[in-house]
């Protein structure tokens, strides 16, 4: 069979550049090699920025109601609370940043939302489909399966995790860094005795290594995390999971009552060397490996997505030029690079989950595709993550929302520019200061400036299709 994108991996980033595809009108198809989404709650956290990508592909009312906020961990010794542990510095909603807080759900449940509104657009998951093998010419890739029949694609995204098939095949090597040596065991489990508006902490004891139990919003069950000492092999039987909590907490072993899922690793950070080999893009995890810690592996992984998205459906179905395409490698590559150095600052107990983890602050300032005309620009520049609030009665992130380019005109007066780029007037936003600002599809500002002969100038290069 032929289709325009075939992207491999079903997990959080194949799910959501789909829909960005799938909206667009652009034929793509996303393979898992798994025989259903995958069970576990991994990757738990969700930050004020992906909330935002959330919002724009229709899928922000499911997550909040199968979600919910981060409890205050409470530490505990011998089986007495010692203290409460603030996990999170606190960060008020405002006009301009209207998902200030991180928001709990567990992958499981996240991967649920996204493959549900991927069909609601028409979207496809096959299943059972492990990729063994491609090649790639001048006009696509021709990508072989383990099972069924060859599919020939004009692009391939490969976001089937940090041991991505698809960028060994490509030999793109990986450059990164062991974060901690101790293996950690994180499992899903159904436990009593224990309150659901704590996450709970038993510090280290002896030998042993620290047992975190954090209850997953919208759930029964109870996420465990439990650290062990360099070169352990860990056990991830029921009966071993409960001989852990039991040693490390004042719980009994029956405490635990059912185990859902688990799995062990070894945090590590690493980036891949490329994003991109001719007409393949590594995306996610197959790009950019993350401690857990701070939850920014899934969500730089849904950011790749939403990069991605737009400009492949730009180039497939608006006639841009192919060029757009070199700029995801150019935008994300640094983004991953500072992203990691926060996960492993925050697994170290160098950088606090706060302003540096809600990924708000995170733009393109430097991109080939972003220009910024004025000579002193105060506040908001081009390559920033263009901001929430009304102006003339108008919600942006309203505006904003779908696969457009969006023109915000504060106190001047628009061009006359293509159909395809929504416009928004009036007197005065404080968030944006006076001028024209065109924010790209993905929520940034790609052009700054006052001057709108410069403006038509940058339309007409025709990445705004």
């Amino acid at each position: 069979m032929n289709t325009d994108v075939l992207v491999v991996g079903a997990g959080p980033t194949g799910l959501a550049l789909g829909i960005d595809l799938a909206r667009r009108g652009v034929d793509a198809l996303v393979v898992e090699k798994a025989d259903r989404l995958f069970p576990g709650s991994r990757g738990k956290g969700l930050q004020p920025r992906t909330m935002e990508v959330f919002d724009d592909l229709g899928v922000l009312d499911a997550i909040r109601a199968v979600g919910g906020s981060y409890p205050v961990g409470m530490v505990w010794q011998d089986g007495e609370r010692v203290g409460e542990h603030r996990m999170f510095d606190e960060a008020e909603a405002t006009e301009d940043s209207p998902y200030n807080a991180s928001w709990m759900v567990p992958q499981w449940r996240t991967q649920e939302v996204l493959f549900a509104r991927l069909e609601e657009l028409g979207g496809r998951v096959s299943f059972g489909r492990e990729v063994v093998g491609f090649e790639q010419d001048a006009d696509g890739v021709t990508v072989r399966f383990a099972a069924g029949a060859d599919v020939r694609a004009r692009y391939v995204v490969a976001a089937d995790g940090g041991r991505s098939v698809v960028r060994r095949t490509l030999g793109i090597g990986m450059t990164g860094e062991t974060v901690d040596p101790n293996p950690l065991l994180v499992a899903d489990a159904r436990i009593t005795g224990l309150d659901r508006d704590n996450w709970h902490v038993f510090p280290p004891r002896g030998e042993s290594g620290y047992l975190a139990i954090c209850p997953l919003a919208g759930t029964e069950d109870f996420q465990v995390v439990a650290q062990f000492p360099e070169g352990t092999r860990v056990d991830l039987s029921p009966d071993a999971i409960r001989t852990v909590v039991a040693a490390r907490s004042h719980l009994a072993p029956e405490s635990v009552t059912e185990v859902r899922w688990a799995s062990d690793f070894r945090p590590r950070a690493a980036l891949a060397d490329r994003f991109r080999s001719g007409r393949v893009f590594l995306a996610g995890d197959a790009a950019h490996v993350h401690s857990p810690a701070g939850g920014q592996g899934l969500n730089t992984s849904v950011q790749d997505a939403y990069n991605l998205g737009w400009k492949l459906g730009a180039v497939l179905r608006a006639g841009a030029p192919a060029a757009l395409l070199d700029t995801y490698e150019e935008e994300r590559r640094p983004i991953a690079a500072q992203m990691l150095g926060i996960s492993t600052g925050v697994h170290r107990g160098e950088v606090r989950r706060g302003e540096a983890t809600r990924q708000l602050g995170l733009g393109y300032r430097d991109s080939s595709l972003t220009e910024e005309t004025r000579t002193a620009p105060d506040g908001l520049r081009a390559g920033d993550r263009a901001p929430d609030g009304k102006l003339a009665g108008t919600r942006l992130f309203d505006a904003f929302r779908g696969p457009h380019w969006t023109l915000v005109a504060v106190g001047a007066e628009a061009p006359e520019l293509p159909e395809s780029v929504r416009v928004v007037t009036g007197d005065e936003q404080p968030s944006y200061g006076k001028g024209l600002f065109l924010v790209r599809p993905d929520g940034y500002v790609g052009w700054a400036g006052e001057d709108a002969s410069k403006l038509t100038e940058y339309v007409g290069r025709g990445v705004t299709r």
